[in-house]
């Protein structure tokens, strides 16, 4: 295998780990809460904590990794993801894991801001959608190892093993990029604390705001919190126009291909992300499966996006992203559609072909857009760009889970639908059919963001695959300082 292969290896392990820890805390939550005499509303911030901090750091350690080296923040993350799933897996308390699970998406942070530049270094524009193809591949795997690992570990021989088992695979991981991982170019850049201070206190007031709300109607408490949330981005945005290096660039959106690709990954994460969270909530709670049954009804989704990425990303290749990632955003509209229409006696051959086809849309989205992404920025700014992909991808991800939750909910105690989602309590009669009509409201919402991001995708025109962009193309003139 040659060092490019081998580069890929190593990018692909991190997906693989990231997509294993997003499916595989989810089967176990029940079981941690019993274990650590907890509650569901203090240990469901072991899923917001770590969406929260993924969100807001991703660009500025995307950032560091054009300053320090893209391959020594990347193997420090995978070293700080591992450290941070040992403690996690030795957590004495509710509050010790929450706070692991942070140190965790720091890391993890720290492999997704700088995973896409490193591909983007090593693979010319031509190659790179095919390279993005096969980090897809890990994702879907790691997705179902997570669903399948989740329900063995969690069962047979433990919640904290979950979390042990990426220790000898991340300390292998580490001495492989170590050895195989080089940086090409390092360009020297601040860290714009003050944004990242308001972005994630906007952020974190939005989340927990709207979540309150979700089961207890409007307050005066929650809807300050998510006003102020939401008038917190307006400074924001002023002064990330006014800093030199900011968390995200808005001056580097002046490139039609990159904007419309970048906004178009923020609205199909928003859109889409949150659909596994509401099905398997349904699942659970209106159709009464165990969290471990209901979750394998997604791994036909999954298997079937693994082997087509490949193919879709040499597809993006030959003909660029529009028409690919375009199709891939309709395909997830279709299948959020037939989740739209579920009852309590929906077959689950129909639930199958909806995951089989949103798995197949995300297949094309990712690879294509991704590529188109790192096609137009300049080589000195890709792990900068890069972090703005993954940082509103996983803002988009974390309004996501938030939308989810609020819409699917408001016709239930808050209680009750963090049981449900939990697989702690089952739905019966009528409030198991008000419960059904909230799912289809989620699902219509999801339905109208994905159509903007289609919009999005589909006027983003033709990106050059050929050559490298310039950077005047892409960052102004006073960010190459």
């Amino acid at each position: 295998m040659n060092r490019t292969n081998l580069v890929l290896l190593v990018v692909l392990l991190g997906t693989m780990m990231s997509a294993i820890d997003t499916t595989i805390v989810i089967l176990a939550l029940p079981t941690i809460v019993q274990s650590l005499h907890s509650n569901l509303f203090t240990i469901i911030w072991v899923i917001l904590l770590y969406i929260l901090i993924v969100a807001v750091m991703t660009t500025q350690l995307g950032r560091l990794g054009d300053s320090y080296g893209r391959s020594r923040i990347y193997n420090l993350g995978f070293l700080v993801f591992t450290v941070g799933s040992a403690m996690c897996g030795a957590a004495p308390t509710d509050i010790f894991l929450i706070a692991s699970r942070g140190l965790q998406a720091v890391g993890a942070s720290m492999m997704q801001a700088n995973g896409g530049a490193i591909i983007a270094d090593h693979y010319p524009p031509n190659m790179r959608g095919r390279a993005y193809g096969y980090t897809s591949i890990g994702w879907n795997v790691g997705a179902i190892l997570g669903i399948v690992l989740g329900g063995i570990i969690t069962t047979f021989v433990g919640w904290r093993y979950i979390f042990y088992i990426n220790v000898p695979i991340g300390i292998a991981a580490v001495v492989m990029g170590l050895r195989i991982l080089q940086d090409k170019e390092r360009i020297k850049r601040r860290v714009d604390v003050g944004g990242v201070v308001l972005l994630a206190t906007s952020l974190a007031l939005i989340s927990y705001g709207a979540s309150d709300i979700a089961g207890e109607g409007v307050t005066l408490l929650n809807s300050s919190f998510t006003g102020i949330g939401v008038a917190l981005l307006f400074p924001f945005a002023l002064l990330e126009l006014r800093v030199p290096n900011p968390t995200i660039d808005f001056r580097a959106f002046k490139n039609r291909v990159l904007t419309s690709s970048l906004l178009a990954s923020f609205m199909q994460s928003t859109g889409y992300l949150a659909t596994a969270f509401i099905l398997i909530m349904y699942l659970q709670g209106v159709r009464g499966l165990s969290p471990f049954s209901a979750s394998l009804l997604l791994v036909p989704g999954y298997v079937l996006a693994s082997l087509v990425a490949p193919w879709t990303g040499r597809l993006a290749d030959r003909i660029g992203a529009r028409i690919p990632a375009t199709i891939g955003i309709l395909l997830m509209m279709v299948a959020a559609f037939i989740y739209s229409t579920l009852t309590i006696n929906t077959s689950y051959a129909t639930i199958v072909l909806a995951t089989v086809v949103g798995g197949v849309g995300s297949s094309l989205f990712y690879p294509a857009n991704n590529s188109a992404v790192m096609a137009n920025a300049s080589r000195g700014f890709y792990g900068g760009v890069s972090g703005i992909l993954r940082t509103l991808s996983n803002m988009g991800t974390l309004l996501s889970y938030v939308l989810a939750i609020t819409v699917a909910s408001l016709a239930i105690p808050r209680a009750v639908a963090f049981e449900v989602f939990l697989g702690t309590s089952n739905l019966v009669g009528g409030i198991g059919v008000k419960f059904l009509a909230g799912v289809h409201a989620a699902f219509l919402i999801s339905i109208g963001i994905l159509a903007v991001g289609a919009v999005l995708s589909a006027v983003r025109g033709k990106e050059n695959r050929q050559a490298e962009p310039s950077q005047s193309q892409v960052v102004p003139q006073s960010l190459n300082k």
